[in-house]
C-alpha cells in the first residue's frame, strides 16, 4: 500500500470517528450557535496558536459558511511573523486576556476556540477569561492528548489545566497523540499531520449542524456564498451589510 494510501484511509478513519461518536456533542454546541445568531449575536473564533491558528480563518468568510463569525486574527500566534516567535507567544500567561479585552464580546455571544492540543497558556487563559465574562465557550480540541502530555511540559502555564476540562462544550478532534499518523523507514519522526485537516472538519461539520438547527426553528440562516460565482456576490450583498459594521475584518 502506498504512503498515500496509508494516510488517507488514517485521515479517513478519523474522520468517521468524529462524524459518529461526536454527533451529539456537535448537536449540543449547534444548538448553543444557533441561539446566538438566532438572537442576531455573533460567534467569535480564536485559534489559539501556530496552525491552529487556521481554524478563525476556516469559519470566516467563507463559502457555504456562517456570515455570523467573528474571527480574532491575533497576529501573536500567528506564523506569518515568525514560528518560533509563535510558539513564544502561545505560552505568554496574560496574554490572552489582554487580546480578548479588544473585541466586543458579551455574554450573549459565543467564543469558539480551536486549539488541537489544548494546553498552552493563550488557549487557556482565552478559556478561563470566557468563564470570568460569562461567554459560553465550544472547544475544537483533542482531550486524549492535552490529558497524556506531562503537568510539567513546557507547553503548559503553570495552571497545568486543559482546555476540554473549562468550556461548556466540547468537540473531540480524534488527533493521534503525536498529531502525525505515520511511521516510515528511515524517518525517525512520524509523517502526516492530522490536526488541522481535523480541525476544519469538526468546524465545518459544526457550522452544518447549525444550520439545520436554525432551519428547523423556521429561522433563515445566514449563509455565504462564494463570490467567484455567478451572482454570488449580489447573493452576499445583504450579509456584507447586516454584519460589515459589527465585523471589522469584513
Amino acid at each position: 500500500m502506498s504512503t498515500i494510501q496509508r494516510f488517507h484511509d488514517e485521515i479517513a478513519r478519523l474522520l468517521r470517528r468524529i462524524a459518529t461518536e461526536e454527533q451529539e456533542a456537535i448537536t449540543r454546541a449547534a444548538t448553543l450557535l444557533a441561539d446566538v445568531v438566532a438572537r442576531d449575536h455573533l460567534i467569535y473564533v480564536f485559534g489559539t496558536g501556530a496552525h491552529s491558528y487556521i481554524g478563525a480563518e476556516e469559519m470566516f468568510y467563507r463559502s457555504g459558511g456562517l456570515a455570523a463569525v467573528y474571527p480574532i486574527l491575533d497576529p501573536g500566534v500567528s506564523l506569518a511573523f515568525g514560528a518560533r516567535r509563535s510558539t513564544a507567544v502561545e505560552r505568554l500567561v496574560g496574554y490572552a486576556p489582554r487580546v480578548l479585552a479588544g473585541f466586543p464580546l458579551t455574554s450573549q455571544d459565543a467564543l469558539v476556540i480551536v486549539n488541537a492540543y489544548g494546553i498552552n497558556a493563550v488557549t487557556i487563559d482565552a478559556a478561563l477569561w470566557a468563564r470570568e465574562h460569562r461567554v459560553s465557550t465550544i472547544a475544537v480540541t483533542s482531550p486524549a492528548f492535552s490529558r497524556a502530555t506531562p503537568a510539567d511540559h513546557p507547553a503548559r502555564p503553570p495552571s497545568h489545566q486543559n482546555l476540554c476540562d473549562l468550556v461548556d462544550y466540547v468537540i473531540d478532534t480524534k488527533m493521534p497523540l503525536r498529531d502525525a499518523a505515520l511511521s516510515l523507514d528511515g524517518v525517525e519522526a512520524m509523517v502526516g499531520p492530522t490536526s488541522t485537516i481535523l480541525n476544519a472538519f469538526a468546524l465545518q461539520s459544526l457550522v452544518t449542524a447549525t444550520v439545520e438547527v436554525l432551519l428547523a426553528r423556521g429561522v433563515t440562516p445566514p449563509v455565504w456564498t462564494s463570490s467567484n460565482v455567478p451572482g454570488g456576490e449580489a447573493a452576499n450583498r445583504g450579509l456584507i451589510e447586516r454584519y460589515g459594521p459589527r465585523v471589522p475584518w469584513l
